[in-house]
């Protein structure tokens, strides 16, 4: 079972981003403060569980957690700033909507850029270790799933609807053949070696 916080002291609230590896979309990030007794036994890395389990704790995760938001930067942010920056950015917008604002902040990853004065933790792997980080998980994940499905109907030709965006070998076959959405990352190279069905 996952930890329930970093800290006991101050309100904690756990970020994760979603949607970094992808050709198109927004990335999504979520904060989530829960209460520091706060237990789940199936409650885990986004990645690891199916998209039933996923929208089952999503409805779960805003039931019991004590604050939550979701945020986004969009594909032009991306293309300004880049996607790391533009992951931080959608973070910052998330930690800004927490209706109970965050004393402390657990971050999933190895690098955050530091939102206001507060102090924070980066976690790697961190949304298989601790409860607030894999719920900011399923919530990006989830958010960024609907918006991206949507999205889909717009442009069923780049099967966004079972990619998400991601860089598939069909989604990457669509964009050399019809050309770039304005939901594109223009900066992202299409055929980039490292752009692998890893990140999906």
């Amino acid at each position: 079972m996952l930890l329930s916080t970093f800290q006991n002291e101050l309100i904690e609230a756990g970020c994760d981003e979603a949607g970094r590896g992808c050709l198109a979309g927004p990335v999504f990030a979520a904060a989530v403060v829960f209460p520091c007794s706060f237990q789940h036994e199936i409650l885990n890395d986004s990645k690891i569980l199916s998209a039933t389990q996923r929208y089952s704790l999503r409805e779960m995760i805003q039931n019991e957690a004590l604050a939550f938001a979701v945020a986004s930067a969009s594909a032009e942010e991306i293309d300004q700033i880049n996607i790391l920056n533009a992951s931080f950015l959608a973070m910052h917008r998330a930690l800004d909507a927490l209706k109970m604002p965050a004393e402390y902040i657990l971050v999933d990853g190895n690098r955050f850029k530091k939102y206001q004065n507060i102090p924070h933790q980066c976690i790697i792997k961190g949304d298989g270790k601790y409860l607030s980080i894999a719920a900011a998980s399923i919530l990006a994940k989830t958010y960024r799933d609907d918006y991206m499905e949507n999205l889909a109907n717009e442009h069923p030709e780049y099967d966004w609807l079972q990619n998400k965006g991601y860089p598939t070998k069909r989604h990457r076959d669509a964009v050399l053949k019809y050309g770039l959405t304005p939901h594109h990352r223009k900066t992202f190279k299409i055929t980039d070696p490292q752009l692998s069905l890893s990140f999906f």
